[in-house]
């Protein structure tokens, strides 16, 4: 169920620390699974430092990392994101995934001294593991530091190079709390049968049109929705534009609330003197 998303600039220390995290939790009975951004790279084909140069290598493979995330999250699973995780919108959209699946999480920042981390990587035996010193540098420019006031990057553990690795807080934060609960925001909506969305459009669409026609025709002030018994709105300071706009924000949060057919009419007209107020 836990996911780790390890975080860092370039030659931190981030693969050293998953492996330190793997043997911690195998040795408490767990099962775990790292997802290692380095192994997608070599397996798309992409040459390390040319993949970084380019956005779109790179969403592809935050694609998959969040894809093989979500995939492998289960009451049993530990999972561990070794990747650079740079973006903190990304981060947030990893925490919406756990929180989706009811999961903990929390974050490891292996934070470094930048020409320490550029020695390190000089020192790799590998020349295809090394960062040209562009890239390197534009990675660190990059990289959007987690913040433990965040909630996506919360439980913050940082850790030095020279730094014992906190295995029992992050067991902790991981065991011995209960996981976020879902919201709208991170909830699939409920499925709605086809003939209430048939009606819940159609409904929509007849007095959206009837106010439309209205605005066309000059009216302003209150208008009596024909064909709906005491609807009345005002449609003085409102533009079709907006009327569409609104039609379509009511849609949406209809298919994940839904009402009674009977009651679309009073409730899309109170949805709509509410947002215009």
């Amino acid at each position: 169920m836990p996911l780790i998303v390890i975080t860092g600039v370039p030659c931190s220390g981030k693969t050293t620390r998953s492996n330190e995290l793997k043997q911690f939790f195998e040795e408490q009975g767990k099962d775990v699974h790292i997802i290692s951004e380095y192994d997608q790279i070599i397996k798309a084909g992409f040459d390390k430092n040319a993949f970084y140069a380019d956005s779109n290598k790179e969403k592809r493979v935050r694609g998959i990392l969040k894809s093989e995330m979500i995939k492998l999250i289960s009451p049993t699973n530990v999972v561990i994101l070794d990747a650079t995780n740079y973006i903190k919108g990304y981060r947030y959209e990893l925490f919406c995934g756990t929180k989706a699946n009811k999961s903990t999480q929390c974050t490891v920042h292996t934070e470094i001294n930048r020409d320490q981390a550029w020695e390190f990587n000089e020192n790799r035996e590998n020349d295809l593991e090394k960062y040209t010193k562009d890239i390197f540098d534009a990675l660190v420019m990059r990289y959007e530091d987690p913040d433990g006031k965040n909630r996506w990057d919360s439980p913050l553990f940082t850790v030095f190079p020279d730094q014992p690795l906190d295995t029992a807080g992050i067991y902790s934060a991981l065991f011995k709390k209960a996981p976020p609960k879902p919201n709208m925001s991170t909830q699939n909506p409920p499925l709605s049968s086809t003939n209430f969305l048939y009606d819940l459009d159609r409904i929509t669409k007849e007095i959206t049109d009837k106010l439309i026609q209205s605005k066309n025709e000059g009216s302003d002030g209150d208008i009596e929705v024909s064909g709906y018994i005491d609807l009345t709105i005002d449609i003085s300071d409102v533009s079709v534009q907006q009327l569409m706009l609104l039609r379509r924000q009511y849609l949406t949060y209809s298919k994940m609330h839904t009402p009674e057919v009977s009651r679309i009419p009073q409730l899309y007209i109170q949805y709509l003197k509410t947002s215009l107020k």
